[in-house]
């Protein structure tokens, strides 16, 4: 009689369900949100593995605990979590913290639904085709596909994927075994993903051919050219070129109209990774560094990362408007997909993914763009390339800045220890560590860069 009951009454108390939102999303704004874009707070507040494990308490227990006690874990996490929303947090190609796409997020959190079909996401399924066509536009295309994708890596495996099938359609009955060994080809300096991609899709890490870049990072088209030719006379099938506009460790952008030439002679299929340079295109001032991409017939593009939309927002992004994605990973699961619905299915994009369920990416974006403008966007990009100038010419002024011993390690852990700021350091090719500044939060100050290099020389002075 009793479990009877309590069928007929809601099992949640909506009541103190709001009580304890309201009071989840003062904090977050209080600690969160001005707390960690205070220049005056820590980056982080670090703590060892095993004292953090104690202060958090992290086990799961049988029994709930009361309201106050959960606020109190909610400031926690807060607390000892790395604020990449800090002016001083340069860690990492994505930082900082647009008020407008956090709304998008916690909007988008609320509603949890899936972009798979416009009877569950209406709204959101318009919206990303808005969102996307204006991404093709900036890229130079008039017509095409597209979708957002869990990251720029997904991204770049999505274009290896598509093009495998472009050209050899059975191997998504067959397999790889009824198709020709295939050759990809990649510039030395380009992001991991390409090797994780060739793996994950069975190509073989093997069959990718690295091509030479010059002195500052991009790409060498004529060594590209070798490279193909090399592959061919091992009788591997060359189908793939990635070409990348901002590499992850000194942002170079590759040649990519001289790119195109060769992968035009060759007829091999060219993909853009401009998952952290695409933005440029936003600017009328830097989109020459993408000149030639409208000639790609893919393009990776992370607003997450220059614009600032939070993570996860990366468009993968087709000049075929054939239905090619479609043919290449629907599978018509009639649950969702079913033929005699009363709208139009073409609305029906989620068998154009390889997932089913898939988060809404669009709206952070297209609410940021909404209260930005095209123009403001613009002015976010050439903020970050102004302010990246201006740290360089600072740092051709300093004495000390030139790395002859291995320090950037050691002044890594005195700044996390420290909490001041947060920056990434890594080798390259035969030189050894150093640090890596990306300045993209459009809260960074002039103040925060010529901070940056005191604290260096401040943490660096007894080394």
């Amino acid at each position: 009689m009793a479990e009877h009951n309590a069928l007929l009454c809601p099992a949640l108390d909506k009541v103190a369900g709001e009580e304890f939102l309201q009071k989840a999303f003062q904090i977050m704004l209080e600690e969160g949100v001005r707390k960690g874009m205070d220049a005056s707070e820590k980056v982080c507040d670090w703590k060892e593995p095993e004292e953090l494990q104690q202060i958090l308490d992290l086990d799961l227990k049988d029994g709930g605990e009361p309201q106050e006690r959960l606020l109190d874990r909610c400031r926690d996490v807060i607390r000892y979590s790395v604020k990449t929303c800090h002016p001083r947090f340069f860690n990492q190609l994505f930082s900082g913290l647009d008020p407008h796409a956090l709304a998008g997020r916690l909007i988008t959190e609320m509603l949890n639904t899936s972009q798979y079909t416009y009877e569950i996401a209406p709204v959101f399924v318009l919206m990303e085709e808005v969102v996307l066509k204006k991404l093709r536009e900036l890229i130079g295309w008039e017509e095409g596909d597209g979708l957002f994708s869990p990251g720029g890596s997904i991204s770049n495996m999505y274009a290896m994927n598509v093009a495998r099938y472009h050209r050899f359609p059975d191997c998504k009955q067959k397999g790889n075994w009824a198709i020709p060994k295939l050759a990809v080809f990649t510039s030395q300096e380009c992001h991991y993903s390409i090797q994780k991609g060739a793996a994950f899709l069975g190509i073989g890490t093997d069959n990718i051919y690295l091509v030479a870049v010059d002195e500052k990072g991009k790409m060498i088209p004529a060594d590209l050219e070798k490279k193909i030719n090399q592959a061919k006379s091992e009788r591997a099938f060359p189908f793939f070129v990635n070409a990348t506009c901002g590499t992850t460790v000194l942002g170079a952008f590759d040649p990519v109209a001289e790119i195109a030439e060769v992968c035009a002679r060759h007829k091999i299929w060219l993909h853009v990774d401009a998952a952290w340079g695409g933005s440029a295109l936003l600017s009328q001032r830097h989109r020459h560094l993408l000149n030639g991409v409208e000639r790609a017939d893919s393009v990776a593009w992370n607003p997450h990362k220059m614009l600032m939309t939070g993570l996860q927002c990366s468009a993968f992004l087709l000049r075929d408007n054939s239905g090619l994605l479609q043919r290449c990973h629907c599978a018509e699961a009639t649950y969702l997909f079913q033929t005699d619905k009363f709208y139009n299915r073409t609305y029906d994009r989620g068998d154009q993914t390889i997932q089913c369920g898939r988060k809404v990416d669009c709206f952070k974006l297209w609410l940021m763009w909404k209260a930005n403008g095209t123009r403001g966007l613009e002015q976010r990009v050439d903020r970050a390339f102004a302010m990246t100038r201006y740290l360089a010419d600072e740092i051709k002024k300093r004495e000390g800045f030139q790395l002859v011993i291995e320090v950037a390690p050691m002044i890594k852990e005195r700044m996390m220890k420290k909490g001041s700021m947060m920056v990434s350091y890594q080798p390259l090719g035969n030189r050894v560590n150093f640090f890596r500044q990306v300045v993209t939060n459009p809260a960074v100050t002039r103040e925060d860069l010529d901070f940056f290099l005191d604290e260096i020389e401040r943490l660096g002075r007894d080394l």
